[in-house]
């Protein structure tokens, strides 16, 4: 193997504190490997299932059925192939995408991706404070400008859940998603869907390129599946794992990270078709194509189904979907400064920053439009993310296609083919929706 060229002065260890702590057993069997290996998959599959799904998934089943189930699944079939690219990096390269991005480009380049990716994961904490405020009124009456205000405190769970170790952190953030996806069966087993149309509706048309108001909401799907922060996110914290430094060893644990991160997507797909499917089987079918606001669901889901309980888990839903993306949005912000700034700060400094820029935009906007803007800019948030995209997309598929920087460990031409088609359809669709709204 060719060794990587890239620098390795200046380059500490990407999320040093955690750097190589759970231990890959060598010569063990396949199944004990890939269970070292389990949990950095379920952090990234955290990012496609936050509260800016829940708002463009509810929006796009109650206004068009089931017909946007489509981008529901080339959004997590895209985002698997990206995610297996970012794993691939970190563990041949050693270095997450921000340092690669430092490593290979000016440091004009650099600072302005840079300044590019924290305006996508402010856009997607934005996401997380309004859910999570959300949550908190449907749970507890708590007025929604009080509970965007609260979600500032999110910063001490970070706090407390890192002092007991990474593998710690990912066993908190898996149960979570077991109780997220354990509400949303028992809503379909309530809500009854259609399931012949569920299976029409993963079947693209042409519709949703040509209906405006269906493209937008479509790219606010792609923008909250397909997450540009995840990508820094995953290709630094698959290097938690101890695995061997040889080939063979690298080899090994690109296919472990590939499994474990396309399992964890396809959990995360489960979730986002459900939303959709909800909406779809109990708004549109009866006719309430209106239906575009988290609260007003919770309000309708009860009666609707015929349960009060539906309601409330689809609130505890939620409320764990935005504790979870606190999570995960804490680590890929401490990972983008550190890599593209070479710059360290307290964690707890870095995340009260974010949420901080976060928190002023949504006690504007919902003390100016009330509770019915929360949800408007959740959805345009997630627009926000999907123009992000490309620029996070474009250096990763360059670099592991790059033999320089990933040796014999290169991507095989068919993967470097698909990726960079991925590149283009994301680029392309932005490229419509800016056309459109100018």
């Amino acid at each position: 193997m060719s060794a990587p060229n890239l620098p390795a002065s200046g380059f500490a260890n990407s999320l040093a504190e955690s750097h190589r702590t759970v231990v890959v057993p060598e010569g063990a069997s396949f199944w004990r490997r890939l269970f070292a290996f389990v949990g950095p998959g379920y952090l990234v599959a955290v990012g496609y299932m936050d509260p800016g799904n829940w708002a463009t998934d509810i929006a796009g089943g109650s206004a068009f059925g089931y017909t946007l189930l489509s981008v529901v699944l080339l959004s997590n079939l895209m985002a698997m192939v990206l995610q297996a690219l970012s794993a691939r990096l970190g563990i041949v390269a050693g270095l997450d995408l921000a340092q690669a991005c430092r490593a290979q480009y000016s440091k004009p380049v650099s600072v302005a991706l840079w300044f590019l990716c924290e305006i996508a994961i402010i856009a997607c904490d934005l996401a997380e404070v309004l859910g999570t405020a959300i949550a908190l009124k449907l749970l507890f009456g708590l007025p929604l400008v009080y509970g965007v205000v609260l979600t500032a405190l999110d910063v001490f769970l970070i706090l407390a859940l890192q002092r007991f170790g990474f593998r710690k952190l990912e066993a908190f953030v898996v149960a979570l998603l077991v109780i997220i996806a354990g509400c949303f069966i028992f809503e379909l087993f309530l809500a009854r869907p259609e399931w012949a149309g569920v299976l029409g509706g993963l079947v693209p048309t042409t519709q949703i390129v040509t209906n405006p108001a269906m493209l937008y909401i479509a790219i606010g799907i792609l923008g909250a599946t397909v997450m540009p922060h995840n990508l820094y996110l995953h290709s630094s914290i698959v290097q938690t794992r101890a695995f061997a430094k040889d080939t063979a060893g690298k080899r090994d644990a690109i296919t472990m990270a590939t499994i474990d991160g396309t399992v964890a997507l396809g959990l995360a797909f489960f979730i986002n078709a459900a939303i959709l499917i909800l909406a779809a089987a109990t708004f549109h079918v009866a006719g309430r194509t209106d239906v575009a606001e988290i609260d007003q669901a919770y309000q309708l889901l009860a009666p609707m189904l015929g349960m009060g309980a539906a309601s409330v888990l689809f609130a505890v839903a939620l409320l764990a979907s935005g504790q979870n993306s606190t999570v995960t949005g804490t680590l890929a912000g401490q990972i983008v400064m550190e890599g593209f700034l070479n710059l360290r700060m307290p964690v707890w400094a870095r995340r009260l920053v974010t949420r901080l820029l976060a928190i002023v935009p949504a006690v504007f906007v919902v003390g100016a439009s009330g509770d019915a803007g929360a949800t408007k800019l959740l959805v345009l948030s997630q627009v926000v993310l999907s123009l992000q995209l490309p620029f996070a997309v474009v250096p990763l598929v360059k670099f592991t296609g790059d033999r320089n920087i990933m040796g014999s460990l290169v991507s095989p031409a068919w993967l470097k083919i698909l990726a960079w088609v991925i590149a283009a359809v994301i680029i392309g669709l932005n490229g419509t929706l800016l056309y459109g709204m100018l």
